[in-house]
């Protein structure tokens, strides 16, 4: 928190899962202890997770550029966790055009220890997703925690003959303009 504190401007965090850890993780992890707790809350007021800083405090839509069929994925914290559901589907249908397919909203059963301690879950649940991503006909597929895309892709690569390849939301912004502008 001290290296967050240095300066009174918004966090922006890249993943759900650490974005719910900062506003939801941390005044928890402090709760009885007074001053780190209300530090703790000052700073997750002004923690986004990176779609919905860019959508919902800066407004900014990136220019329409098209590509490849894509998939969306939402990851449970994001989506659940912080309520963040809109933002990154309309940053995706605004640089690659309507309709984005969006996969039905469950887990694919990465989860973090989740995986390790229940791999014969987490493999059904990943083979269920798998399995959305192909019908849906997409060639890549978007999300904004690294801990899917991990476990989506590594999937993906295990998969014979599947060429479907994961981005995070902002690597594939990147990828088709060069950077966030």
């Amino acid at each position: 928190m001290a290296l967050l504190e240095r300066r009174e401007v918004p966090v922006i965090v890249p993943s759900g899962s650490c974005a719910a850890m900062i506003r939801q993780g941390y005044p928890e992890l402090f709760a009885g202890e007074t001053q780190a707790q209300s530090r703790a809350q000052r700073l997750a007021g002004r923690t986004y997770e990176l779609s919905e800083f860019l959508v919902d405090v800066l407004d900014w839509e990136p220019p329409a550029r098209g590509g490849p069929p894509i998939v969306y994925h939402a990851s449970c914290h994001l989506q659940r966790g912080l309520g963040v559901d809109a933002a990154p589907r309309r940053l995706l249908q605004a640089a690659f055009g309507a309709p984005i397919a969006v996969l039905p909203p469950e887990c694919c059963g990465f989860g973090g220890a989740f995986a390790a301690d229940h791999a014969e879950i987490s493999a059904a649940m990943l083979e269920r997703r798998l399995r959305q991503i192909e019908a849906s006909g997409a060639a890549r597929v978007v999300a904004n925690d690294v801990g899917c895309l991990m476990h989506l892709e590594g999937g993906l690569r295990r998969r014979v003959g599947s060429e479907v390849r994961c981005a995070h939301l902002a690597q594939a912004l990147e990828d088709d303009w060069g950077g966030l502008r």
